[in-house]
This record gives structure tokens, sequence and C-alpha cells, in this order.
């Protein structure tokens, strides 16, 4: 008869071989991926799609996309954020990009006729409303006699400033409907203004008695459209929306134009309105 002590032994040695097993036929938390999904934590199969955008408010609702919907689309998104205007099409022209979602329709426009890029874009996915700016004073009324108005150097969205202080009286646009810059605009008021770069023009509000900042720029900056601006751009028949945009005969387009599907959808719709409740940022569709 065997001891009671080789008995326990040979009990243990079971029970520990037993754990061993159920550990090797469990996934951990965090460091083996589930199944059916490689090691980044994309659904096998996915198709991997790199895509630049603006931090705010682009890339915050490609992440929504990434984190809801993506996945039951067979795509898996690459988020690559850049704080510029010109870097996202140079790199989705060199094909380090497979999409960039960051512009609007007149500002690719202009691109492609300044750079000869050969990019297509989805229909309207947001609107981020342009708003006036200043911490001294509180309507363009006060705007001092030879006072200075910061405004965006580059060219697309420094006509559509232009044409918001052209509603509130401060400039008259071209009559020939050429595109209107600070150089062609008829000053209607004794100012001057001051051309700084986008992301500037937040830190720029100390050094001028006015500025026109974008929607992207203002939230970055911890402006509010609703609280802090004295004058908001209206988004009825506005072409400034902003669209998803690939490269003509990419490696990519049919994933990319699935892409587009769901930024257009209920959800991401849903999402915008409850995210930005104060109106900074608007679905266009």
């Amino acid at each position: 008869m065997r001891s009671i002590r080789s008995i326990q032994t040979a009990v243990a040695a079971v029970a520990a071989a037993s754990v061993i097993a159920l550990a090797g036929c469990s996934g951990s938390s965090g460091d083996t991926p589930a199944k059916g999904a490689d090691s980044s934590g994309a659904e096998a199969g996915a198709v991997t799609l790199k895509v630049g955008a603006s931090p705010s408010p682009h890339a915050k609702i490609l992440q929504f996309v990434k984190d809801n919907l993506a996945a039951d689309a067979g795509l898996n998104l690459e988020i690559v954020e850049y704080t510029d205007y010109i870097q996202p099409n140079t790199a989705l022209n060199d094909g380090d990009l497979d999409a960039n979602y960051f512009q609007t329709v007149p500002y690719l426009e202009l691109q492609e006729k300044e750079n000869g890029y050969e990019f297509e874009a989805g229909a309207g996915i947001h609107l981020e409303p342009l708003g006036v700016f200043s911490s001294k004073i509180k309507s363009l009324d006060e705007l001092p006699a030879g006072g200075e108005i910061g405004i965006i150097s580059d060219a697309s969205n420094q006509s559509r400033a232009l044409a918001l202080l052209a509603k509130e009286g401060l400039v008259e646009l071209p009559a020939d409907g050429t595109e209107a810059n600070v150089n062609n605009v008829k000053i209607l008021k004794d100012f001057t203004f001051r051309e700084v770069e986008g992301p500037q023009l937040v830190r720029s509000l100390e050094d001028v008695d006015a500025a026109v900042i974008n929607g992207n720029f203002a939230q970055e900056g911890g402006l509010s459209l609703a609280k802090d601006a004295i004058v908001v751009e209206s988004p009825e028949n506005n072409p400034a929306v902003n669209v998803l945009v690939w490269k003509t005969g990419g490696e990519n387009v049919d994933a990319v134009k699935k892409l587009d599907e769901l930024l257009r959808s209920d959800e991401v719709k849903k999402y915008i309105e409850e995210t930005w409740t104060d109106g900074s940022v608007i679905a266009a569709f």
C-alpha cells in the first residue's frame, strides 16, 4: 500500500500539470492577440490603411471609426497626425499615406494646381466654422483705428477668412471673382493684416487686435467657438467642408472608399454631434 505522503505528492503533481495545461490553452489579457488577430490587434485579412490627419477633430473622428467601425468593414487604421497643411499632401503623393483627412475642396484644388497632384476626394464629412477671436475687444465695431487683424497665410483658407470679414463689412472682395487675398481686397476700415501660419494664430492673439482662426486650430489652442468667438462663420452653402482624399490609382483605393463611407455613417454623425456640442464641428451629411 502506498503511503499517504506518496499519494499527496502524486495529487499535487497532477494538479500542477493541469494548471500548466490550462494556462497554455488560454490567452493572456495583454500579450497574446485574440483569435483571428495579428500581433497589432488587427483582424486577420484586414486591409491596413495609413491615414494622415490634423489632430483635432480629424484624428479624433478617425480614432472613433478605428475603435468602433473599421474591423467590421475589414479595415485596420494607422493614424498619422500632422500639425501643418503641407506635409499630409506631400506624404500622400509620395506613397507614404493611403489617404489624408484634413482639408477642404478649395484647398485641395489649389494644391493640385500648384503641385500637379492627381488626387480624388470623397463627399463632405464635416465643417469647422471659422471664428474671429480677440483678447482685446468684444466686437469688431470696437476695432481701433490703426488696428491689426491676424489672418492665416495659406491662400485658400485666407480667401475663406476674407469672405467672413467681407460679410462683417471690413473688406470688399475682388469684383471680378478672383480668389481673395490680403493684397487684392479693398480694406474698408483703418486696419492692417498680419499673415500668420495656421497653428500659430491662437498664440498671436496677444499681438493683434483680433484674428480669424480655423476651427481646428482654435480647438487645439483651447478656444471655443461658442464661448470665445466674437463672430462665427455660417455653415449655410459653405464649400469649406472637410473631405477624405486619396491618390488616383492608389494601391488600396477600394479600401479607402470603404473608409470614406464609414466617415459619413450615422454612427459618425452621432459621434460628432455628441462630442462637439458647442458647434465647433458640424456633420456635413
